[in-house]
């Protein structure tokens, strides 16, 4: 089977003699996106992880998907569900009101479909959402990642890929959020396969 992100690797490996390392010792990039997700749907899953471990998100996004009987809820049907039912699947009041917005704004429109997000551009997608309540630069970059298949996306404020970077780098701190960013320059086109690589960080 080919390996997909080979070209990514060869690239990334080819920067400096740590990244040569680190690649060598994870081994192949296994990056599986979640395709054809509507970004509803994707968007309302970034909100569960948001700020939370994977197993903490894992359970509230378990329990939230319980209420529909596993299947993943219309905004008609988000909108209906009390506040409460919410509030016991481990959401915030902060998080219901979130995922209520994105519920109303794909409803309005504003959240694009699936056919009408994956023509439009990085960074308009970026400021087109992130002017709804609670959606940062860091859930649309999730939603670009893992449900737009777009391979070029460095999430520059991720603690896991400021983090990565320290340890692959020996660093004492990790990089700011504007360093992580000029630092992502150099690992054009692929800092999507980047990012994974870096959330896999190296032990110091």
């Amino acid at each position: 089977m080919p390996d997909p992100f080979l070209e990514a690797r060869a690239f990334l490996a080819g920067l400096d003699p740590d990244w040569a390392r680190h690649i060598e010792a994870v081994g192949p990039c296994l990056h599986q996106a979640k395709p054809a997700r509507e970004p509803c749907e994707a968007l309302v899953r970034a909100i569960a992880y948001q700020q939370l471990h994977a197993r903490a998100g894992d359970a509230i996004l378990g329990r939230f998907l319980g209420l529909y009987g596993q299947a993943f809820p219309s905004p008609e049907q988000i909108l209906a569900t009390a506040f409460e039912p919410l509030r016991a699947c481990g959401f915030s009041a902060g998080k219901i009101a979130t995922i209520r917005g994105i519920a109303e704004a794909t409803l309005s429109g504003v959240v694009p479909d699936y056919q009408a997000a994956r023509a439009m551009d990085d960074e308009a997608l970026i400021e087109r959402l992130t002017r709804l309540r609670g959606i940062g630069r860091w859930t649309v970059e999730m939603l670009l990642i893992y449900s737009l298949e777009r391979l070029d996306i460095l999430p520059a404020d991720d603690f896991g890929v400021r983090e990565g970077y320290r340890r692959l780098k020996d660093l004492e701190q990790q990089p700011t959020r504007k360093q992580m960013t000029e630092i992502g320059l150099s690992l054009r086109p692929h800092r999507t396969v980047a990012a994974w690589y870096l959330w896999r960080g190296p032990a110091r």
